[in-house]
């Protein structure tokens, strides 16, 4: 029975040390990332301007502010627009009673040429005139119509919805027409880039980028490369998900991929420190064997954590990770 069990021994020697056998490493494709700073933008950037001069009566935003197209954010007023319309409606005052005149006497010259006292043509003259003083009226009412309208502009309307970004002026400015009271940022934000010439050939659309925000990293895809250069650099944007609009043109850290290269990664689990100095174990002829390694960044291949080794290792070497 002794011989028996000492024989299964030994023959389980080499199916333990075959299955302990690690793989021999090979170079893998790994992406070289470059920390640049991206400005965050809004899509549209526009003003809200006043339509008529005049002024500025009223102001109820101020920068940060969200708000909708269309609402009224400030209201200019033109004093002259107030005399206008006085004055129209006086005009109308007196066209209404001469047309009430014109129409009293058309009335009294149909009784008269019913009786044979006037004329035809009198009474056509009397018409003429009740038809004059109408359209008089109908030219002044819509006179005063266009009064009323400008008057009406006065009303500052925010042009898209987003966040207020400027505010130039100041309740009880004078403001001229087609002058800015506010800028509105909308239509979405994202990151803008200014990425040096030389990593141009190594930028594709669709890559992804990692942003560093106030709130955590997030994911995010190069939307756009333009092909201007300005100044030796390169200009992208980045769209991101739920980016943080609260600062606009405020800089975060962006990681942009810049190339490509071979390079021996090891599990960082396999990697060591023993007095200032990391080993890596690995298999040769059979025995376990410490070699002193140099470490260098680290990065997740295929959700694993990895490290990747400058010196100490080439490529075939099995090595021996933390779970063997």
């Amino acid at each position: 029975m002794r011989s028996l069990l000492a024989a299964l021994a030994l023959s389980a020697v080499p199916l333990i040390a075959q299955a302990a056998d690690p793989a021999p490493i090979e170079p893998v494709t790994v992406t070289d990332w470059k920390a640049v700073y991206g400005q965050i933008e809004a899509r549209d950037q526009v003003p809200a301007r006043a339509r008529i001069g005049g002024t500025l009566v009223d102001l109820t935003v101020t920068e940060g502010d969200q708000v909708t197209a269309g609402q009224k954010i400030g209201e200019i007023v033109d004093e002259k627009i107030t005399y206008q319309l006085n004055s129209i409606d006086a005009q109308l005052h007196a066209l209404q009673a001469q047309l009430s005149n014109a129409k009293t006497e058309l009335t009294r010259g149909e009784e008269l040429l019913s009786r044979g006292v006037t004329t035809t043509q009198r009474l056509d003259q009397l018409r003429t005139q009740v038809d004059v003083l109408t359209n008089q009226i109908a030219s002044t009412q819509a006179q005063r119509q266009v009064i009323v309208q400008q008057a009406a502009e006065g009303q500052v309307l925010a042009p898209i919805a987003g966040r207020v970004l400027t505010v130039p002026v100041t309740k009880g400015s004078v403001i001229m027409p087609g002058e800015a009271v506010a800028t509105v940022g909308g239509g979405g934000f994202f990151l803008r880039l200014a990425v040096p010439e030389r990593h141009a050939a190594f930028m594709e659309q669709g890559d992804a980028i990692t942003i560093e925000t106030p709130e955590g990293t997030a994911e995010g895809h190069l939307a756009k490369i333009y092909p201007l250069i300005q100044g030796g650099r390169v200009s992208a944007d980045v769209e991101v998900k739920n980016l943080p609009d609260r600062f606009v043109n405020a800089r975060v850290l962006v990681r942009l991929p810049v190339g490509k290269r071979q390079a021996l990664m090891v599990p960082a689990t396999a990697v060591t420190t023993r007095l200032g100095l990391d080993y890596v174990e690995v298999m040769e002829g059979g025995d376990k064997v410490l070699r002193t390694v140099v470490p260098g960044s680290h990065d997740k291949v295929n959700g694993v954590d990895m490290v990747e080794i400058l010196t100490g290792l080439s490529a075939g070497d099995r090595v021996v990770t933390g779970n063997e």
